[in-house]
Parts: structure tokens; C-alpha cells; sequence
């Protein structure tokens, strides 16, 4: 069931009860659990935090801690499947779930008194109405009992005709209603796609609580920024949001002039920017965040010796020398960085690149640390999947959690460093698989399969990296091949998941074109081929589109994806 007053139907429940958060392994979760964590922290509320990373985290979390609560609270996870269902709970246990992912499931939306949705109401849900799905004639059958034994047999008879044609028009009408509906649902979760961020949906419910604290505001804009980094959402929700974000930015940021020079060195300020859409480059050097962002690297094709001098052109057109674009960004000459937006952005614009800005936010704490919110994203999600120290998931959720506090900037400049290998190691196999011509057409989709004792093949067995380097394989694979047909097909992309017991991990994305809707119809088609060819498939994930399969089981699954998809 939907809730419309988040503060009355979901805060002012639980704020007296001990409460179990769920909580999925992304940014923006990670964000919104920040913001609630904060809100509870105001009033005092107990509460325990466990991640999850997957269907069977989430199932043995509910068992272990039924019978210690009653109120769950789950973030990004349990909206797109039937809740009740898979978790089977006690009558008096109650679930808040607040999930980006989209379609939300019927029975969720229409189960009145255990499950409750704070989901944003004007994102286009279209949900099938009641009675399009659910039906209450149990026994219709049953209701027409045999008249008494005094009647005439010709009366009998006749009774006994008209009952018949009556049952009969009944199972007709049944079996009518039941194709429609299974239309309808087909229709209906036919594509999986993403709603408003969790963390803009939590931040609300601070808003309106008048609890809202910079801090908060922040973390909304990081789980926005998660979003778009991802490519989970359409450019115009993205402006749109972001829109809606930067009212409050300065509500929340204004200054008088006379209290500028009041202000204490360590304040927090966030500012709404036109910025580069390179990736960490105020940490890195220049010409690194230029090779190392899907975009320009795409655009340049710098994978080939071709794009290499067009780099070099690139550089030379915008009058910057070599010594000073390869050294790190704080050190380069400050009448260079004053105007550099500019310069680049007018150069970009000969060499095609046309969106090489785009509108963000940025954070200052004091006079020194100024970060991106794009570069909060890259450190965060670099620390949750970090492979570096064979750790548990959990302690990399905890250091992930803790990197988006201001006061932990040691953790968030490791995260900053892992982003940058993670980034190198995308782009040095996008170009490999490029050169080595590893993407292929199978029909009706691109394939492309990591090989056991790829360079960083580990890194890519995580869902979130896999899904990146998927993005930018096939943004680049789209630039450099000449065969227009294959500029509109999906990508497929399988990683080694598990050597010993011998899993791959696949992940399908949507086309990349520029009127995309980011809708994703591979989580539905993955189910089907896996039921047709009894392929042994794990589907884990909150996302559908990313599956476990054993690595004997993926010719066949394959081969029923083309018919399927053909």
C-alpha cells in the first residue's frame, strides 16, 4: 500500500518501536540510510542495521531477527517482488520499503495492513487497477445447489440446461479475464527500470519534518548522483531532480554578505555548478580523467593510435602544454584552472563533444577540501566492492557507510584512490575487448564474455563494476563500429563469478541511444530462457537484469535468449 503522509503513516509509527533496517549495497542506499540514520539519532530510536546484497542476504536477515521485531525497514530492496511470499511473516509484523526500483509488485501495492511503500506519487507508476488482476469468485460454482426433490422432472431438466449454460458462460468469462490479466501483467513488468532516488524520498520526509540539515541535503544529492552515474534514469528526470535539489541548496546555503567574513573555517557550504563531466579530475591529473571517462575516451576512441593523436590535437586546440595537463590537477598553474571550464568546453564542442558539461553540486569543508558530488559517488562505490583485502562484505558496507560523514575524509581519500585504479582497470578492458574484437553480434544482442586471467577479472565478478564496465564497453563499442544496425542493439556482458564452483555472473543493459527510456526488458527474458532450458540460474539480485548461471548451463541459455529475443 502506497503512504501519503510519510511523517504520520511511517515515522510517527516507528519512532517508539525497535526497528530492523535492510539495506542494499549501492550509493544511494547507502545515502538514505545516512539520512534515516540521522533522523533517528534526533529522537532517539533504536535500531539495528543490516546489509544486504542479494534475495538470500535479505531472507536469512528476517529469519534470524523475526522474533526480536516487528518493524522492518527496507531501503532499495523488496519492492519488485512479492514480499509476503518469499519472507512468509507473522501477521503482526509490519515492512516500510522504500525502493527505487521499478515496477513495483501488485500484491505489495494492494496489500493493505504488512506492507507499506513510500515511493514519490508523481513518478509514473501505472499501476493495473484492482480489479484488472485480483478477483473474488472463489465458488460461483457452488452457489446454484440442486432444487428440492418435489419439483417435476421436466422442470428438473430445464433447471439442470440453464445451470449448465450458466456454468459454462461462467468458465468463459473466467478464462477471458484471465488472458487479459495475464496481458495486463506482462504489460505491466514487462521492463524494469528506476523511480526517485531513495535518498531524495528520505530527505523529504526530513523536509517536511523541518529536521533538514545540510548533511542530509548532501546525501540526497549523492543518491541523485548515483543514479545518473549509473545511467538508472533519463536525463530529464535527472535536470528535474536536480532542479527540485538545488531549491533547497539555496534555502539551505544562503549567505549575507556581511556574514561572509563570519564564517568558521570549518563550515560546510554546497554549491550548484556546471561541471565537467570528467571523472575525479580535480584528484587526478587532467590527461588521466580525459583517458580514464567513458565519455571522452568513447568519443576520442583513444583506444586506437588514431585516437591517441586526436587527444594530442585535443589538448593542443585548447592551448594547454602537456607538462602541465599531466601533473595533478591542485598543482597546475592557477591562470590555467581559472578559465579551464571554458577552453574545454569550446574545444570539446569542434571535436563533438557536446555534453562534456552537465549541472551538479559540489561541497566545501573549510578552504581546502572541495569535492565533487560524482566524486563522492566513484570513492563510495569503489569502497563497497572494494577486492584489494579479502574482506567481509559487511566491513566494506561499514567503510563505505562511514566514508559519506564529512568527518571521515582519511576514508573518502581511499575511496578516491580506489576509484582511480577501478576506472583504469574499466578502461584498459574496454580497450582490450575492443582490439581484440571480443563484442559480438548474436542476432538480437551484443555478447561479450571476460575470460578467466583477464587482468582484474576479479574486480568484475561485483555487480556494480560489472554493470559500469558493461555501460562504457558499450558506449565505446557504439562509436568505433561501422555496422548501423549494431548501434541499436542491447549488450549482454559475462564476468568468471566463481571459479571453484564454476558461475559466471551476467548482466544485460538496454541500447545506448540518445531517446533511451533506461528501460530494461532483460530481467524478464533471463527468467523465461532459464526456465525454458532448465538452465541452474541464481537470480540474487535486486537488479533482474544481473544473474548467477553455471558456466556448463550458458550455450543453452544463450541459444533460448536469441529464439526468444529474435
Amino acid at each position: 500500500m502506497f503512504i501519503s503522509d510519510c511523517r504520520r503513516e511511517f515515522y510517527d509509527v516507528i519512532v517508539s518501536q525497535r526497528v530492523l533496517l535492510l539495506v542494499a549495497s549501492d550509493v544511494d542506499a547507502l545515502c538514505a540510510c545516512k539520512i534515516l540514520q540521522a533522523l533517528f539519532q534526533c529522537d532517539h530510536v533504536q535500531y539495528t542495521l543490516v546489509p544486504v546484497s542479494g534475495w538470500q542476504e535479505l531472507e536469512t536477515a528476517f529469519l534470524e531477527h523475526k522474533d526480536q521485531f516487528k518493524y522492518f525497514v527496507l531501503i532499495n530492496c523488496g519492492a519488485n517482488v512479492d514480499l509476503l511470499e518469499i519472507l512468509q511473516p507473522e501477521e503482526d509484523t509490519f515492512f516500510f520499503v522504500c525502493d527505487s526500483h521499478r515496477p513495483i509488485n501488485v500484491v505489495n501495492v494492494y496489500n493493505d495492513t504488512q506492507i507499506k511503500l513510500l515511493v514519490k506519487q508523481d513518478d509514473d507508476l501505472g499501476v493495473p487497477a484492482y480489479d484488472d488482476i485480483f478477483r473474488d469468485d472463489e465458488d460461483e460454482e457452488e452457489d446454484s445447489e440442486n432444487e428440492s426433490e418435489g419439483s417435476e422432472p421436466s422442470e428438473k431438466r430445464r433447471r439442470f440446461e440453464e445451470d449448465i449454460i450458466e456454468r459454462t458462460m461462467k468458465r468463459r468469462q473466467r478464462r477471458e479475464w484471465e488472458a487479459r490479466r495475464r496481458e495486463i501483467l506482462f504489460d505491466y513488468e514487462q521492463y524494469e527500470y528506476h523511480g526517485t532516488s531513495s535518498a531524495m524520498v528520505m530527505f523529504d520526509l526530513a523536509w517536511i519534518m523541518s529536521k533538514d540539515l545540510n548533511d542530509m541535503l548532501w546525501w540526497a544529492i549523492v543518491g541523485l548522483t548515483d543514479q545518473w552515474i549509473q545511467d538508472k534514469i533519463t536525463q530529464m528526470k535527472y535536470v528535474t531532480d536536480i532542479g527540485t535539489l538545488q531549491r533547497h541548496v539555496s534555502r539551505h546555503n544562503h549567505r549575507n554578505e556581511d556574514e561572509e567574513n563570519s564564517l568558521s573555517i570549518d563550515c560546510m557550504r554546497i554549491a550548484f555548478e556546471y561541471d565537467l563531466r570528467l571523472a575525479l579530475y580535480q584528484h587526478w591529473s587532467l590527461y588521466e580523467s580525459l583517458c580514464n571517462t567513458s565519455y571522452t575516451s568513447a568519443s576520442l576512441k583513444l583506444w586506437s593510435v588514431q585516437g591517441q593523436k586526436r587527444l594530442q590535437e585535443f589538448l593542443a586546440d585548447m592551448g594547454l602544454p602537456l607538462k602541465q595537463v599531466k601533473q595533478k590537477f591542485n598543482s597546475m598553474d592557477m591562470s590555467l584552472k581559472e578559465n579551464l571550464r571554458e577552453m574545454i568546453e569550446e574545444s570539446a564542442n569542434k571535436f563533438g563533444m557536446k555534453d562534456l558539461r552537465f549541472q551538479t553540486f559540489s561541497i566545501h569543508f573549510g578552504f581546502k577540501n572541495k569535492f565533487s558530488a560524482s566524486d563522492i559517488v566513484y570513492a563510495t562505490a569503489s569502497l563497497m566492492e572494494n577486492i584489494e583485502k579479502e574482506e567481509p562484505e559487511t566491513t566494506n558496507f561499514i567503510k563505505a557507510l562511514d566514508s559519506l560523514s564529512r568527518g571521515n575524509l582519511d576514508k573518502l581519500h581511499q575511496g578516491l584512490a580506489l576509484a582511480k585504479k577501478q576506472l583504469r582497470a574499466i578502461q584498459q578492458t574496454v580497450a582490450s575487448c575492443i582490439c581484440t574484437n571480443l563484442v559480438i553480434s548474436q542476432g538480437p544482442f551484443l555478447y561479450c564474455s571476460l575470460m578467466e586471467g583477464t587482468p582484474d577479472v576479479k574486480l568484475f565478478s561485483k555487480p556494480v563494476s560489472l554493470c559500469l564496465l558493461s555501460k562504457y564497453l558499450l558506449k565505446s563499442f557504439v562509436c568505433s563500429t561501422k555496422n548501423k544496425r549494431c548501434k541499436l542493439l542491447p549488450l549482454i556482458m559475462a564476468a568468471p563469478m566463481d571459479v571453484e564452483q564454476g558461475t559466471v555472473i551476467m548482466v544485460g543493459i538496454p541500447p545506448e541511444t540518445e531517446s533511451s527510456d533506461k528501460k530494461n526488458f532483460f530481467g524478464r527474458a533471463f527468467e523465461k530462457a532459464a526456465d525454458s532450458t532448465n538452465s541452474r540460474t541464481l537470480h540474487n539480485h535486486f537488479d533482474m537484469s544481473i544473474i548467477e548461471l553455471k558456466t556448463e548451463d550458458r550455450s543453452k541459455f544463450l541459444d533460448a535468449l536469441i529464439s526468444l529475443l529474435s
